[in-house]
C-alpha cells in the first residue's frame, strides 16, 4: 500500500460517511450505525498524513511512514471485511447474534503510538535545530576513498556499433565553436558505456581534442569525486585530499581553459547533477564537447537542448550472434553444431548486449559441447538471473533510483506474460484501480498515471510498442530481463503472488497484505479454491482458460475482497451469480457468451472501470446503473449499449459502443472519450464541454437521405465542442462545404474521415485552415478531386489515404508543409502513387530528405 492507496481508502470512507444516494448504504442499518467510526478513522488518517508530509525531513520519519502505511492497510482490511460481511448478512437468514461488527481498537492504538512517537521525534528535532552546527561540506573526510573509473580498453570485443561510433564522432568534431553536448541514452546493459569508450579511444578523436576527460557519476552524485576524476585526467594530479571543493572547481576550470576538450560524463542520473557539473567547464568557443551517457531520457533532453540525443537500440539477430561467438570462441569461426542452440540463446537475450555477454561467460567456462549449449538455450533466462554480479544487478540500479510513487507501477508490469504488448489505456485503468496513483491538484488520476508511464519510458525501463495517430503511446512492453527484475523485486516485497499453478498451494502471505495473482496458463490445481483468498485483491487471467473461469465463478464468495478481476479472455456461459457480493471491485472485465447485461452489476458501488464483452448484439443497461457513482470507464467491445432515458447524471469519462438518445448530454456531462452510434442525422455534442475524443458512426435510414428530407429542414446537422482533440466520422453523409464545422475546432489534432463521412467528388480547402491538425486520414471516400494548400495544414505530420479509389492525385502543395514527416497510401489509383513520388522528388530537390512515403498498391484498380 502507498499514500495513493490510503487516499483512495479515505475517499471510500468519505462516501460511507456522507453518501445517501446508494441503496447499499441507505438500506443497510448495520453500515449506517458505524458511520461515527468511519468518521473517526477518516480524521485520524488525515491528521497523520498531514503531519508526516509536513515534517518529512525529520530523521527516522521513514520508519514511521512504513508503520503508518502498515496500520492503514490493516484498517482497510478490517473495514472491507466488515462491509462484505454486512452485505452477505443482509441476504442470509442469520440471527441477530451473528450480526457483523466493526472493531478498530487495535488500529487506533497503533495510530496513537505513531502520533506520540512523532511528537517526541519532532520535539527532539527542534532542540537539535536550536544548537549550532558545523558545515562539513567544504572538506572531504581524510579517510574517504576517491574512486576513479577509467574507460575500458579499445581492444574490448565490440560489434554492431560502427555506425553509432561514426555518427557520434562526426557530431563531436563538426565545425561549431560553442560547447556542444551529445548524449547517449538507453536502458541498463544496452552498451552506452561501451559505445562512449569506443568513441573516446577513436584515433581521430584523440587527435582532434587537446584534452580528453572521463568521469563516472553513477546513481549517487558525489561532486568532489567527479572533480577529482577530472583533475586526474587532466594532470594525473594526486594529493588533493586537503583541497576544498571551491579550490577543486577552480583547478578544473583553469586546467581546461583555452584547450579544446572532450569530457565524457558516464552514467549520469539526475538533472540537478548536470546543472551543478556544467558550471565547472569553460566556454571558450573553441569546439569543446561534452558526451553524456544516461538511462534517463529527460536528463539528456535537459543537457542536450539543441545537441544530438542518440538512443541506443537493441542488437539485431545477426549482430547478437556475432557478439556471442566472438565472446565465446574469440574468432569468427564456430562449430556447425552451435548454430541452432546458439540462435535460440540469441533469441532469448532479445538483443541486450549485457545478457549476451553474461551468457557468453557461462558458455566459455565449460568445455564446448552441443548438449551444454542446448541446456543453456532451454534455460537462458535462469542462467542470466542467477549469474552473480550479472544483468539483474545492473538493471536493479534503475529500480533503486525510482522514486517511491513509481515502484508499484513498475513492479506491476512483472505480472504480464513475456513479450506481452500492454494497451496503455487498460494499464492506466488498472493502476488507478489498484490505488497506485497519487492525487495531484485538479489533474485526473488517469492523466497522472499517463505521466507515471512516460516517466518509466523516459527511464528506459518500458519500451514503446506502438503509438496512436497523435503520437501518444498506445501500447508498451518490457524486455524479458526487466520483467525478471520486476518479478524478483515483487517477490522480495510480497507484491505479486507467482503466477505458476504449481505454486498456488504453497502461497503464504502475511496478514492484511494485498496479494495480486496473474494467471498466465490454465490451472487444474485443486488447492487453488482453498487458498487463503481473503487477502487476494487482484486476479488477472491472460488466456482463454474456460475451465479456470468456470471454477472461479462458482467460488467467487471466497474472493470477497477482490478489487481487480479481469476475465475478458475467459468466455463464460453465464454471469457468476455471486458477483454482486464483490462490493470492493474497482475494475471488472468479463466476457459472457450468451447473456445480456446483468442487474447485479449495479450493486458494485466501488466500480471504476467496467469492460463487458458479450455475443449479444445489443444490451439495455438498467436504470440503476446510475447508482455506480464511482464508474468512470464503461466499455463494450461487441454488443451495442442502450441507456434508459431519464437517468440520473453519471461521472463517466469514457464510453464505447453506445447508442445516443436525447438525454445523453444531460446524463453524461463529464464525458472525455466517446465512441457512439446513432440513427439520427442531427447530433448536438456542443454541450459536452469535457469531450476530447469522439468517434461517431451514423447509420443512415433511406428516408433521411438528401433526396427525401423535407424542404426547409436542415439535414446532417452536427455540432462539436471546442475542446475536441481527436475526431473520427463514419457514415455522416456531410457535404464537403460543411468542413467549416470541423475547421473551426481550434484544438483538433487528429481527424479520421471514414466511409461516407463526407460525400461529394471535390474537396477544396480554399481558405480553410486546420491550425493544430497533426494527423489526417481519408478512407473509403468517393472523392475524386482534392484541392489543398500547404497553409491549410501548418502543423500536419502524417497524411494517410486508404481505399479512395476515385481520387486522381494528391495536391503537390501538400509536400510544402514544413512539418510533414510521412505520407501513407493504401489501395489507391496508380496516379495517386505517382503524385506522391513527385512530391517526394520535389522535396529532395530542395534538400528535404525527412519526408517518407509508404505506398501499398492496389493492383485491381482499373487504371
Amino acid at each position: 500500500m502507498s499514500y495513493a492507496g490510503i487516499q483512495m481508502f479515505m475517499e471510500k470512507l468519505n462516501q460511507l460517511i456522507h453518501c445517501n444516494d446508494i441503496r447499499f448504504f441507505v438500506r443497510n442499518t448495520i453500515i449506517r450505525s458505524e458511520r461515527p467510526q468511519f468518521q473517526l478513522l477518516y480524521d485520524e488518517l488525515g491528521s497523520i498524513i498531514q503531519a508526516l508530509s509536513i515534517h518529512q525531513h525529520l530523521e527516522k520519519v521513514n520508519d514511521l511512514k512504513k508503520r503508518f502505511i502498515d496500520a492503514a492497510e490493516k484498517a482497510e482490511y478490517i473495514v472491507d471485511l466488515f462491509l462484505s460481511s454486512a452485505r452477505l448478512w443482509k441476504f442470509q437468514d442469520t440471527s441477530e447474534e451473528a450480526c457483523p461488527s466493526l472493531n478498530l481498537d487495535d488500529v487506533r492504538r497503533s495510530f496513537k503510538s505513531i502520533q506520540e512517537e512523532f511528537m517526541s521525534m519532532r520535539i527532539d528535532s527542534m532542540k537539535m535545530n536550536s544548537s549550532a552546527r558545523t558545515d562539513n561540506n567544504q572538506y572531504a573526510p581524510a579517510n574517504t576513498p576517491i574512486t576513479r573509473i577509467s574507460p575500458g580498453s579499445n581492444d574490448e570485443i565490440v560489434v554492431g556499433l560502427d555506425h553509432d561510433v561514426e555518427l557520434i564522432r562526426d557530431k563531436l568534431v563538426e565545425d561549431r565553436k560553442k560547447v556542444d553536448v551529445v548524449s547517449i541514452v538507453g536502458m541498463g546493459g544496452i552498451g552506452k558505456t561501451t559505445l562512449a569508450t569506443k568513441v573516446f579511444n577513436d584515433r581521430f578523436i584523440m587527435h582532434h581534442f587537446h584534452v580528453r576527460v572521463w568521469a563516472t557519476v553513477s546513481q549517487t552524485y558525489d561532486k568532489r569525486a567527479v572533480l577529482v576524476q577530472v583533475l586526474e585526467s587532466i594532470r594525473g594530479q594526486l594529493g588533493l585530499e586537503k583541497a576544498t571543493n571551491s579550490q577543486l572547481c577552480e583547478m578544473v576550470h583553469k586546467g581546461l581553459m583555452g584547450r579544446r576538450y572532450l569530457i565524457v560524463i558516464d552514467d549520469i542520473w539526475d538533472i540537478g547533477a548536470w546543472d551543478d557539473l556544467k558550471l565547472f567547464f569553460p566556454h571558450d568557443n573553441n569546439g569543446s564537447r561534452i558526451l553524456l551517457t544516461s538511462r534517463v531520457t529527460e536528463v539528456a533532453k535537459h543537457a542536450s537542448s539543441d545537441g544530438l540525443i542518440h538512443h541506443l537500440g537493441y542488437l539485431n539477430k545477426k549482430t547478437s550472434w556475432e557478439l556471442l561467438c566472438q565472446k565465446v570462441f574469440h574468432v569468427n569461426e564456430y562449430p556447425e553444431w552451435s548454430i541452432k542452440p546458439g540462435m535460440e540463446i540469441v533469441e532469448n537475450c532479445q538483443g541486450l548486449p549485457l545478457a549476451l555477454v553474461v551468457i557468453a561467460g557461462v558458455l566459455a567456462k565449460e568445455n564446448w559441447s552441443e548438449n551444454f549449449w542446448v541446456e543453456i538455450a532451454e534455460r537462458t533466462g535462469l542462467y542470466i538471473v542467477n549469474e552473480e554480479n550479472g544483468c539483474l544487478e545492473t538493471l536493479g540500479l534503475s529500480y533503486d533510483h525510482l522514486p517511491l510513487h513509481l515502484r508499484e507501477c513498475f513492479l506491476y508490469l512483472g505480472g504480464f506474460p513475456e513479450d506481452y504488448k500492454i494497451k496503455v489505456e487498460w494499464l492506466i485503468w488498472l493502476w488507478v484501480a489498484e490505488g497506485f496513483i497519487q492525487e495531484d491538484g485538479n489533474r485526473s488520476l488517469e492523466d497522472i498515471a499517463e505521466g507515471y508511464l512516460m516517466d518509466l519510458i523516459n527511464r528506459n525501463l518500458v519500451i514503446v510498442a506502438y503509438r496512436k495517430s497523435d503520437g501518444a503511446v498506445k501500447g508498451c512492453k518490457v524486455h524479458d530481463l526487466v520483467r525478471e527484475l520486476c518479478l524478483k523485486k515483487a517477490k522480495e516485497e510480497q507484491f505479486i503472488l507467482q503466477t505458476e499453478s504449481s505454486q498456488f498451494s504453497n502461497a503464504i502471505t502475511p496478514p492484511y497484505k494485498q496479494v495480486r495473482m496473474f494467471i498466465n496458463k490454465d490451472t487444474y490445481d485443486p488447492h487453488f479454491i482453498h487458498l487463503p483468498t481473503q487477502d487476494l485483491r487482484s486476479l488477472l487471467c491472460f488466456g482463454n482458460f474456460r475451465s479456470f473461469g468456470s471454477r472461479l465463478s462458482y467460488n467467487l464468495c471466497s474472493f470477497k475482497l477482490l478489487r481487480v478481476l479481469d476475465l475478458q479472455k475467459c468466455g463464460l456461459d453465464d454471469f457468476p451469480r455471486h458477483m454482486g457480493f464483490l462490493v470492493h471491485l474497482r475494475y471488472l472485465a468479463i466476457w459472457i457468451l450468451n447473456e445480456k447485461f446483468p442487474y447485479s452489476i449495479c450493486h458494485l458501488w466501488n466500480l471504476q472501470t467496467l469492460i463487458y464483452i458479450t455475443d449479444c448484439e445489443t444490451m439495455v443497461l438498467p436504470y440503476k446503473i446510475s447508482d455506480l457513482i464511482n464508474l468512470r470507464h464503461l466499455r463494450s467491445q461487441k454488443g451495442m449499449l442502450h441507456f434508459c432515458q431519464h437517468m440520473k447524471p453519471m461521472n463517466l469519462q469514457t464510453i464505447s459502443n453506445v447508442t445516443l438518445n436525447d438525454d445523453f448530454p444531460k446524463c453524461f456531462p463529464y464525458i472525455k472519450a466517446l465512441r457512439c452510434n446513432t440513427f439520427f442525422d442531427k447530433c448536438d455534442f456542443k454541450s459536452l464541454t469535457y469531450l476530447e475524443k469522439l468517434k461517431l458512426t451514423v447509420h443512415r435510414r433511406v428516408e433521411s437521405t438528401a433526396h427525401n428530407s423535407p424542404k426547409g429542414e436542415p439535414k446532417n446537422y452536427i455540432t462539436f465542442p471546442a475542446t475536441l482533440k481527436a475526431l473520427a466520422l463514419l457514415g455522416c453523409g456531410l457535404p464537403w462545404s460543411d468542413m467549416s464545422i470541423i475547421q473551426s475546432l481550434l484544438n483538433l489534432q487528429v481527424l479520421k474521415l471514414h466511409f461516407q463521412a463526407f460525400e461529394g467528388s471535390c474537396w477544396n480547402t480554399a481558405e480553410q485552415e486546420f491550425p493544430q491538425l497533426r494527423f489526417l486520414r481519408l478512407e473509403g471516400l468517393n472523392i475524386k478531386v482534392w484541392e489543398a494548400y500547404s497553409t491549410s495544414f501548418p502543423c500536419l505530420k502524417q497524411l494517410e489515404i486508404f481505399r479512395c479509389s476515385g481520387l486522381k492525385e494528391i495536391p503537390l502543395e501538400i509536400g510544402d508543409i514544413p512539418t510533414l514527416e510521412l505520407i501513407k497510401i493504401k489501395e489507391c489509383r496508380h496516379s495517386v502513387d505517382e503524385s506522391i513520388r513527385r512530391i517526394q522528388e520535389e522535396q529532395r530537390d530542395i534538400g528535404n530528405y525527412d519526408l517518407k512515403i509508404d505506398v501499398i498498391p492496389f493492383e485491381d484498380i482499373n487504371l
